[in-house]
C-alpha cells in the first residue's frame, strides 16, 4: 500500500513540472510560464515557423510578453494601458508607443525598413558611411536618426537627455556588461538580439514579428516575413525537382588583411543556405556546431587544399572590400591560378552587404540557385567576376 501511495504521490509531481511547463492548445509544449499576474489572462502563444531564439505569449486586451533565449521577459503594455502591480521584477514593461530606440543591432535596421518604422529609431551605433541600407543611409544625413556612438562606448548624455525609450543591443554586448548595467541605471531598457544565433536563415528574418509587435507594425511584419518565406519555399520546390542531381560545391570567403582566407563555419547559416540553394558547402565538416562564432581564418595552403575543387566560389566582399574582376583575387594569391571554379569561370562577389539585409534571405538564396543553374545575367546581391587580362 505504502509503495502504491508513493507512485501516486510521484506521478502527481510530474504531473506538476510537466504543468509547470505548460502545453498549449495545439499540443505543443511550452517551455516558460505564461501565468505572470493575476491581472492578466492569457490567451495563446504565438506560433513561429522557424526563429527559436524568442517567444510571444499574448493575453487578453492585447498585452504580449516576449521572452528571449537568455530568459529575457519583457510585457509589451498597450498605448493608453497600465501594467500590472504584481509582475515578477524580472519582468521588463516596455510601454507603447515606443520612441527614440538606440539601434546597436545593425541587423534588425532591415527590418524597421521594411515595417516602416524607422521613424521609431533615433539613434544608431554606425555612421552614416556605415550603412549599406539607403533608407538608414539617409535618415542619418538628414538628421531624423542621429550617431550615438558604438555599443561599448555609447553616448549616454545624448541618450538620456533625448529620452530612448528602448536599447536594442547585438550579442557582442555580453562583452562589454558594464554598458547594459550603465543604460539600465538611466532607466533605458535594454534587449539583446539573438537573430544570429537562429540555427535557420529564416529564423533570422523571422525576428521582424518581434520588431513588428514592439512598434505595433504586426500586419506589415507578417507581409514581409511572408514575402522572404515565399522566395525560399520557391527555391526549394525548384531544388526539390531536381533532388536526383549531385549537387555542385561552392566556397564562401575572403581574404583578410594578413593574406589569410576567413571562411565559414559549416553550421552557419551561409552554408545552409547554399544548400537550401542546391548546393554543397565545400567546407562540410568545419567547426563545432555548438560554437556561436561563426566563421574561423585558415592559412591560404589549408584553404587551397580544401576549396581547390569546389564548383564555384564566392567572395565575401562585406570585409575587405568588391572585387572589380578575376584580376583582383588572383592578385591577393598566385593560388587562386589553381582553382577549378577559376578555371571553369565560376567566380563571383557578393554586391551588398549580407549582414545588413536580413530581409532579403530569401533573395539572397534565390540569387544562388541562379548562380547554380546559370541563370546569372541579373542577380541581386552576387555578380559574376570576369577576368580582364583575358578580355585584353
Amino acid at each position: 500500500m505504502k509503495k502504491i501511495i508513493l507512485l501516486f504521490i510521484v506521478t502527481g509531481i510530474l504531473v506538476g513540472m510537466v504543468t509547470a511547463c505548460g502545453s498549449a492548445a495545439d499540443g505543443t509544449q511550452k517551455t516558460h510560464d505564461t501565468e505572470i499576474s493575476q491581472q492578466l489572462t492569457f490567451d495563446h502563444s504565438e506560433t513561429l515557423d522557424y526563429a527559436q531564439k524568442f517567444s510571444i505569449d499574448r493575453y487578453q486586451d492585447d498585452y504580449a510578453l516576449v521572452t528571449i533565449t537568455d530568459d529575457s521577459r519583457y510585457l509589451v503594455v498597450p498605448e493608453g494601458k497600465a501594467a500590472p502591480d504584481d509582475l515578477d521584477p524580472d519582468i521588463v514593461v516596455i510601454q507603447q508607443p515606443i520612441q527614440n530606440i538606440y539601434l546597436a543591432a545593425s541587423a534588425a535596421m532591415d527590418m524597421f525598413v521594411s515595417l516602416d518604422a524607422l521613424d521609431s529609431i533615433r539613434f544608431s551605433s554606425l555612421k552614416a558611411d556605415g550603412w549599406y541600407i539607403d533608407e538608414a543611409k539617409q535618415a542619418m544625413e538628414t538628421g531624423d536618426i542621429l550617431y550615438a556612438g558604438k555599443y561599448s562606448t555609447p553616448d549616454y548624455e545624448k541618450i538620456v537627455e533625448q529620452n530612448c525609450g528602448l536599447a536594442i543591443e547585438n550579442t557582442m554586448i555580453l562583452h562589454t556588461p558594464e554598458v547594459k548595467e550603465q543604460l539600465e541605471k538611466f532607466g533605458i531598457h535594454v534587449l539583446v538580439d539573438y537573430s544570429s544565433y537562429e540555427p535557420e536563415p529564416l529564423g533570422r528574418t523571422e525576428w521582424v514579428k518581434l520588431y513588428g509587435l514592439l512598434t505595433g507594425h504586426e500586419a506589415q511584419a507578417d507581409k514581409a516575413f511572408a514575402e522572404e518565406k515565399s522566395a525560399f519555399e520557391e527555391v526549394k520546390n525548384s531544388v526539390a525537382d531536381e533532388a536526383d542531381q549531385e549537387p555542385k560545391t561552392v566556397a564562401f570567403f575572403y581574404i583578410t588583411s594578413n593574406g589569410q582566407a576567413n571562411v565559414r563555419k559549416s553550421a552557419d547559416y551561409l552554408p545552409k543556405m547554399i544548400e537550401l540553394a542546391g548546393g554543397r558547402y565545400i567546407f562540410d565538416s568545419l567547426g563545432d556546431e555548438d560554437d556561436a562564432t561563426s566563421t574561423m581564418s585558415m592559412q591560404m595552403e589549408e584553404f587551397y587544399a580544401g576549396a581547390k575543387d569546389a564548383d564555384y566560389i564566392i567572395y565575401n566582399s562585406t570585409i575587405e572590400g568588391e572585387l572589380s574582376s578575376v584580376d583582383d583575387l588572383l592578385a591577393k594569391s598566385p593560388l587562386f591560378e589553381k582553382f577549378k571554379a577559376v578555371q571553369e569561370g565560376h567566380v563571383y562577389c557578393t554586391s551588398k552587404n549580407l549582414y545588413q539585409s536580413t530581409m532579403s534571405l530569401g533573395t539572397i538564396t534565390s540569387d544562388i540557385r541562379r548562380m547554380l543553374t546559370g541563370d546569372d545575367a541579373d542577380l541581386t546581391y552576387i555578380y559574376k567576376l570576369e577576368c580582364k587580362m583575358n578580355e585584353e
